[in-house]
């Protein structure tokens, strides 16, 4: 098997959290979605399973931080283009996330973020390696 990358986040409503993401073009398998929990693919191999947190209490011994007063992580996300960057952030804004930061045009790496509905710190960003420079 080869290796697959499963993100687990609290979330307070998981429904809302689903039209979110959904209407910034994330899908969700069925099979691990229930009243508790979904699995939202990002990439290839790459899911972010979203947990009510009550739920997501259960797999730890750990307080479930707050993600509207403590970073945890910082998920970041790649696109194909500096347009596609705008495209996702601006509709997360539009959905109800807060802005976070300055965008960061560094030439060959251009990045935004957000905050989702919980809190969450999300960085979006396009990567053109022709750009790069030497090191």
């Amino acid at each position: 098997m080869s290796r697959k990358l499963f993100v687990n986040i609290p979330v307070s409503n998981l429904d809302a959290s689903v039209e979110f993401f959904t209407g910034l073009g994330f899908s969700f398998n069925p099979q691990f979605t229930d009243e508790n929990a979904t699995c939202m693919l990002v990439g290839e191999d790459a899911y972010f399973m979203l947990l009510v947190k009550d739920y997501f209490q259960g797999f730890t011994s750990k307080p479930v931080a707050d993600a509207k007063v403590a970073d945890q992580a910082i998920f970041a996300i790649g696109t194909d283009s500096r347009e596609e960057v705008d495209t996702l952030v601006d509709q997360a804004l539009s959905s109800g996330a807060s802005p976070t930061g300055e965008t960061m045009d560094q030439g060959f790496m251009y990045q935004r973020s957000f905050l989702d509905l919980d809190g969450h710190h999300w960085e979006i960003f396009f990567m053109d390696m022709s750009q790069m420079p030497e090191g």
